[in-house]
């Protein structure tokens, strides 16, 4: 089996293609360029590399989030578009299983922090469990000071993992005792790690319906502008 794994949540642009538990190649850039420009170049670099088309992957994980709007929209679309062109099934997985998949060795809680803006972070808490994460918490948008109060209240050592540990790593260590890191690459979230989790589901039939979406914990920038538009008229008009 065959799977192409992609992630565009963040600024990362990553691809992957995996053949059973085998990881056959990986492409991982970590740079701002839009991802509707690089993703597909990437996957076609992979598949020409290994002498590989479309035709050859039997199925597809991508991102799901959370994270960047428009990169989750645009690795969506193009894991769709590949999908129903080829008839082939895919699945999405949280970027944030991801990052918690890359330590899941860790003896204590496992917590992924992608960056949020405005002092806060996409968030989940989770624990090894017979080889196996488990999830402790539900997806969150939380400012870093109720995340590090939650992780206290638990009263065990954790490790943080994610582009958010880049931002807020000083302000961890010195409020959050018990604190651990991983080596500096693992922040970046890897398909790699996303292909290996999709396809376990892949291969036991667990495909994701057409018309799924991404994990949106907050509202787009979009969406708040509009809102402050609409208050501020509203005061005008009163």
């Amino acid at each position: 089996m065959i799977t192409l794994a992609i992630d565009s949540s963040s600024k990362v642009a990553t691809a992957a293609l995996i053949k059973d538990d085998t990881l056959l190649g990986e492409i991982t850039l970590n740079d701002k360029k839009e991802h509707s420009v690089i993703l597909m170049t990437i996957i076609q670099d992979l598949l020409k590399f290994h002498k590989l088309d479309v035709n050859d992957i039997d199925g597809y994980v991508v991102s799901k989030g959370p994270g960047s709007f428009t990169g989750l929209r645009i690795g969506m679309a193009t894991i769709k578009g590949l999908s129903f062109g080829s008839n082939k099934p895919y699945v999405s997985i949280s970027s944030l299983d991801a990052l918690a998949y890359s330590v899941s060795a860790f003896d204590g809680i496992i917590c992924p922090i992608m960056d949020a803006l405005r002092d806060s972070v996409y968030t989940c808490l989770y624990k090894s469990s017979y080889n196996s994460l488990e999830k402790l918490t539900d997806y969150s948008a939380l400012d870093l000071d109720e995340l590090i109060e939650l992780i206290e209240s638990r009263n065990e050592k954790v490790i943080f993992i994610g582009d958010g540990v880049d931002k807020y790593k000083d302000y961890l260590i010195k409020n959050c005792p018990n604190c651990n890191f991983p080596p500096s690459h693992l922040n970046l979230v890897r398909a790699s790690s996303l292909g290996e989790l999709g396809s376990k589901l892949l291969k036991d039939g667990k495909f994701d319906d057409p018309n799924s979406s991404p994990i949106y914990l907050k509202k787009s920038q979009a969406e708040r502008e509009y809102e402050q538009r609409m208050k501020l008229n509203n005061e005008c008009s009163n």
